[in-house]
Formats: C-alpha cells, sequence, structure tokens
C-alpha cells in the first residue's frame, strides 16, 4: 500500500468520507515545483503505478523522504517528473539512509530518511528552515503541499477505492495548530483548503502560497485522516531532533 498514514493514526483516524480531489482539492503542478520528486517503487502496483513516497531534492545530491517509505533495499530509485512514464522518464539511484531513531510514537517519530543520489540532477534545491523558526506561525499561516499522491477516492461493492496518477500536484492548506513536532494543515475542501492522501508521504509543504509562496520547506507529510479529508499532519523539519539527522547530509541554516 502506498504510504501516507502510520498504522496507529490510521486506526485512530478511520472515518468515512465520500472523495478526495487531487492531492485533495489541488490541481496537475506542472513545472511549479521541479524539485520535488518520487520514490519509485521496486516493482509497479495492480493499478500500473510507481511512486510509493513522495520527496525533495534539498542539497545537490540529497533527496528528502520519510523514513516509513522504506522499501527494505538500500538501493533506490527517484523520479523528478511531472508525469512519471516507466521506461521513458528519466531516473536517478541513489542510496537510502533513515534515521536510526525512527518509530511510531506519536510525540515525535523521528520519520525522516534521505536518498544520496549518485549524480546531481540539473534542478536548484529546496531550503530547510532555520531553528526554531516555525514555533510561533500566525493563525491562518498557509502552505503549499505537493506530492505524487492519491487522485481521487471512489465507492465500490467492495468499499473505498484510492486512484492514482503518477501526477505531480499541487494544493495549499491553512495551519490549524503547531506541536512541538507537528505542523497540523487543514485540508478541508469545505473551507477552500487542500492537502495531502496516500502516496505524498516524505513530500514537502513549502511555507507560504501563491505570491506570498517561499522554497522553505517546513515539513515533511507524514499523516493525515483515513481518506485524505480534513488533515494533513506534517513533521516539522525546524526542530532539534529533525536537525540533528539532516545535518548529517546537508549544511543547515
Amino acid at each position: 500500500m502506498k504510504a501516507l498514514i502510520s498504522v496507529a493514526a490510521a486506526i485512530a483516524a478511520l472515518g468515512t468520507a465520500t472523495a478526495a480531489w487531487a492531492i485533495t482539492n489541488g490541481q496537475p503542478d506542472g513545472n511549479g515545483h521541479p524539485e520535488v520528486g518520487a520514490l519509485l517503487a521496486q516493482q509497479a502496483y495492480s493499478d500500473g503505478t510507481w511512486e510509493e513516497c513522495s520527496g525533495t531534492l534539498i542539497a545537490p545530491t540529497v533527496f528528502l523522504t520519510a523514513a516509513h517509505c522504506y522499501e527494505g533495499v538500500s538501493r533506490v530509485f527517484v523520479t523528478f517528473a511531472t508525469s512519471y512514464v516507466a521506461g521513458t522518464s528519466t531516473t536517478y539511484e541513489g542510496t537510502w539512509h533513515g534515521d536510526p531513531r525512527y518509530s511510531q510514537k506519536q510525540n515525535d517519530p523521528n520519520d525522516l530518511a534521505v536518498v544520496v543520489l549518485d549524480e546531481a540532477p540539473d534542478i536548484t534545491p529546496a531550503q530547510l528552515p532555520a531553528a526554531g523558526s516555525l514555533s510561533k506561525l500566525p493563525k491562518g499561516q498557509q502552505f503549499t503541499s505537493v506530492g505524487y499522491g492519491g487522485q481521487s477516492v471512489t465507492n465500490g461493492p467492495g468499499g473505498k477505492t484510492i486512484h492514482y496518477e503518477d501526477v505531480r500536484y499541487v494544493a495549499v492548506g491553512t495551519l490549524n495548530a503547531t506541536t512541538p513536532a507537528w505542523l497540523r494543515i487543514s485540508q478541508n475542501a469545505a473551507h477552500g483548503d487542500g492537502g495531502t492522501c496516500y502516496g505524498d508521504s516524505g513530500g514537502p509543504n513549502f511555507l507560504g502560497a501563491g505570491d506570498s509562496e517561499t522554497d522553505i520547506v517546513a515539513g515533511t507529510t507524514i499523516s493525515g485522516d483515513a481518506w485524505c479529508r480534513s488533515t494533513n499532519v506534517d513533521y516539522r523539519l525546524d526542530t532539534p531532533s529533525a536537525r540533528w539527522f539532516l545535518g548529517q547530509y546537508v549544511a543547515l541554516p
């Protein structure tokens, strides 16, 4: 199953929903965020899609994603194609490194990983936030979520089915709450928000939106409600815990 929600979070968050759109209430990204890529599965899923998780280039050869996206192998492939086509789109091979402290703890799971690529793509990396810079974000702060996650949810005789297209999407959500480790962002379409779904795990949530969007990855997508309806839960990258791991691979601001 494409990763987004941890086992504990999924059990706690099970609910009902009739639909989730795009990256939820979003649109195709096109060339808007070339630094955002996808971690490719070792083989295609039953629907023919390949994206296991999403992620972001944060240094010339360092691709940031989530530790829970681990596929059990040390060598993995990443693509930055806006629409991935197996055998045609460019891919980059690299070595997986997960945070050794990763667990399912709700207070701070250390759910981070990087892929150190063998070669640098011709892409400008995104930036990381300064230490502690997200602690006092204002009410109504917007974030831009980007990823290759599920496009829609439909009901059928066997229950709900999430559909994927191997396409990078973008949406904008609004801050609900900040905790010592998490950003909880509304993706409630009724409030005009969008967010993330299965397959967006590890992907970026950029600080700001529209004309105010920055290239700062405030948090990486980790969890949310079971049918991608209301909340996008993201791991903060400005904390001492996150910076301890990231500082082993990139120069920190």
